[in-house]
């Protein structure tokens, strides 16, 4: 989009925003934005199929499968935690060095895109830190879930909660700007996400704890309000959502994926909420050279991370909350 067609929306975009906590940008990316990063989960997902049939795990590669049914079918045929080989941050249980994690220069790219740091600046202003909450969310069909109950909470419906009730206390003043972008269709069907408009007005609500490890947050039921609002988004659209947005997915009833990148930016200096991870300045008109642009040392920085939890442990807890709390009766 130019310069001049972005800076008309500016005022309406932040005014929206500022009144629902939330602002779709439809086809923001055009499909060859997208292609690098389809080609590239295609080849991890190749890669992975070749060595599980290599080591007897699954009765084939499934090669002749387009990415999404092939998905679908290897969740059915394995007992491996695809998901994990998938996302681009580390996981809430146990870290070891071997811990999977997707780190590739066209990840890191799109973290960086120009056209998304163009939006992003409108919010939290022209100093940008890529915050390290950030996850690939392949979802599978439910049915396909189903048949394979090991598979990470992750690719399951989303519980309601808000994105910095999974932060920690510290980064509770962090201008956290959370960016969903959808890679194909999101719809209705295929379990888009739902956001009740104006929440972010009323402050940070309980969170419980639920699921292996604790990791899994969710707002009890009886704090959500009516007005749940959908979000069905085409291909290559962006959601910029607040903080305190309360939001969920529906379940992926279609017989296909729901592919989207969740993340995280803010402005530099300010806490991000898992300071045990890497995050990275992605522009910086003050101080151009604090810009990070080289991919081998941001993959570097998340191996290091990975191999020091993995000897030493994390340093505090991954969230504030407790299940003791009376509202997660």
């Amino acid at each position: 989009m130019g310069e001049k067609k972005l800076m008309l929306n500016k005022n309406q975009l932040l005014e929206e925003f500022n009144r629902q906590g939330y602002v779709v940008v439809e086809r923001l990316f055009d499909p060859e934005d997208l292609q690098p990063l389809v080609n590239d989960y295609t080849d991890l997902l190749d890669s992975m199929a070749n060595d599980w049939y290599a080591a007897g795990k699954i009765p084939s590669a499934f090669s002749d499968l387009p990415f999404d049914q092939r998905l679908a079918v290897l969740l059915g045929e394995t007992d491996e935690e695809f998901y994990r080989h998938f996302d681009i941050t580390l996981p809430h249980g146990p870290i070891t060095e071997e811990t999977p994690m997707h780190l590739s220069p066209t990840v890191f790219d799109f973290l960086r895109h120009p056209k998304l740091l163009d939006y992003v600046e409108m919010f939290v202003g022209p100093e940008i830190y890529v915050n390290p909450i950030q996850h690939v969310r392949i979802k599978p069909p439910e049915a396909a879930v189903i048949a394979n109950p090991n598979q990470s909470n992750l690719v399951k419906t989303t519980t309601w909660h808000q994105d910095q009730g999974v932060a920690r206390v510290e980064a509770d003043a962090t201008e956290m700007l959370t960016v969903w972008i959808a890679v194909n269709d999101a719809t209705i069907d295929n379990g888009c996400l739902c956001v009740v408009p104006g929440s972010h007005d009323r402050g940070l609500t309980t969170h419980c704890p639920i699921g292996e490890h604790g990791g899994l947050l969710s707002i009890p039921s009886k704090m959500i309000e009516e007005n749940v609002t959908p979000l069905p988004m085409p291909a290559g659209s962006v959601l910029f959502m607040h903080r305190l947005t309360k939001h969920t997915s529906l379940a992926n009833k279609s017989n296909s994926i729901r592919w989207s990148f969740d993340l995280r930016y803010q402005p530099v200096g300010q806490p991000t909420g898992r300071d045990e991870f890497p995050g990275f300045v992605a522009r910086s008109r003050r101080n151009p050279d604090s810009v990070q642009d080289n991919f081998d040392v941001w993959r570097d920085e998340w191996i290091a991370t990975r191999r020091h939890i993995a000897l030493n442990g994390r340093p505090t807890r991954a969230n504030r909350w407790s299940e003791d709390n009376p509202a997660c009766a």
